[in-house]
């Protein structure tokens, strides 16, 4: 699918969740509430980065048709700087690996509307899940994360 083309589906789609037509199923994996000591540590630009990752998996029915989705984000600090790195997938349904080499095959080129668009789904669902869990199930866990050297 195109980015054009998940970004228009996704814009349908957060209008329909807000109308009550969607419920969705959320599974998180991050790092970030990891113990700082057991984060990986990168060295650039003369600076020591600590390396955080966040995987969100959406998953719903809509238009009578199964949609997954999965977003990664690779977060990176030092000295108070933060950088990030976006990715995101859509992978089979069966594909629910919160694993960067599992999921690249099923990548969608991350424009910055639709890592914008993936941010707006990933609010609402969010505030949806404060007011009332039964219109959205959220799963969240650890991850640990490990840097391969090259």
């Amino acid at each position: 699918m195109r980015p054009e083309e998940l970004n228009h589906k996704l814009t349908e789609m957060i209008q329909a969740t807000k109308e009550g037509k969607i419920h969705w199923n959320v599974q998180v994996q991050s790092t970030e509430s990891n113990d700082i000591s057991d984060k990986p540590k990168v060295e650039e630009d003369g600076l020591t980065w600590t390396v955080d990752e966040f995987y969100v998996s959406y998953y719903c029915k809509y238009k009578n048709q199964d949609f997954l989705l999965t977003t990664y984000e690779m977060i990176k600090k030092s000295d108070g700087r933060t950088r990030t790195s976006n990715m995101i997938f859509l992978p089979p349904l069966g594909n629910r690996f919160f694993n960067l080499h599992t999921l690249l095959p099923y990548s969608v080129e991350a424009s910055a509307v639709l890592v914008s668009q993936c941010c707006n789904l990933w609010k609402l669902l969010l505030d949806m899940y404060k007011i009332d869990h039964s219109s959205v199930y959220l799963e969240v866990n650890p991850g640990k994360l490990e840097i391969e050297e090259e």
